[in-house]
């Protein structure tokens, strides 16, 4: 079976208060977009007592094979139900450390596959479970669709509205920077938004920069220059609203328009230009 695991952007992202287990209580909206991996998972024939065997492609993964966040999915769902052994072919093309979730969403759509291969019979709400043991926002892609999150980015709530931005022209640019999410979570000063996040997702897009933030920013910019030089570009090519992405290094940026020459404009960087 072959499926195809979408990235996300946040808009607006703010960190609301510590935990006392150590984590951060969060707001945000989940937005789906369409940047793709590609997963293809096989029986295992030639070896049926092999369990998960993955093969990378693509964009370059630090790391072994058998700690990736698939092969981690298959053993979780092998610890309850008797799975035959897999081969699992995986193509990353979401940038790696960009805040897009791609990890996430392999992680997420793997559980969605074993589910389906092997008749499972798992509803949505025990596979989100599942999916929010392998990581905060996994649980996010098992329904794949915007939503407002809480919590450690792991409480959804479906019944808030989301406009939905088709027909908009997403840039999304990735500077050749590694940010350390527990280095961007250890400057951050927890405190409450000065506007609500629920209901200035409904103003007007060409409102947002003033009513929408992405709180990592403020720690972030200072140590990492680029990543603000990419927002402001965007700006200055006619964005109605920018910002980073989850704890960086991404930047996207919300056109009603393509713009031209995207990489001419980010060179040196990974750019691409989609109608959402």
């Amino acid at each position: 079976m072959i499926v195809f695991p979408n990235a996300k952007i946040n808009i607006g992202l703010n960190i609301v208060e510590r935990r006392n287990d150590g984590y951060h209580n969060l707001e945000s909206i989940f937005y789906p977009i369409n940047i793709y991996d590609r997963l293809q998972v096989d029986i295992d024939t030639e070896c049926p007592t092999c369990g998960c065997s993955l093969k990378l492609d693509g964009i370059e993964i630090e790391g072994r094979p058998e700690d990736n966040l698939v092969v981690r999915a298959y053993r979780l769902l092998a610890e309850s139900y008797k799975l035959p052994a897999v081969t699992v072919q995986l193509q990353k093309l979401i940038p790696m450390g960009a805040g897009l979730g791609g990890g996430s969403s392999d992680a997420a759509f793997m559980l969605k596959v074993l589910n389906e291969m092997f008749q499972l019979q798992l509803p949505e709400d025990k596979l989100e479970a599942y999916a929010a043991r392998l990581g905060a926002d996994c649980a996010f892609f098992i329904k794949n669709q915007p939503v407002y999150a809480t919590g450690i980015g792991n409480e959804f709530h479906y019944d808030v509205p989301i406009p939905s931005l088709a027909g908009k022209v997403l840039v999304l640019v990735k500077p050749n920077v590694f940010v350390s999410t527990r280095d961007a979570y250890s400057l951050i000063t927890p405190a409450r938004p000065k506007y609500v996040l629920t209901e200035s997702i409904l103003q007007p897009i060409n409102q947002w920069k003033d009513l929408i933030g992405n709180d990592f920013e403020s720690s972030v910019f200072p140590r990492f220059p680029l990543i603000q030089e990419v927002k402001e570009k965007l700006y200055q090519l006619g964005a109605q609203y920018a910002s980073m992405s989850g704890s960086g290094s991404s930047v996207f940026g919300l056109f009603d328009q393509p713009i031209t020459g995207v990489d001419t404009h980010f060179s040196g960087m990974f750019s691409i230009s989609l109608t959402l």
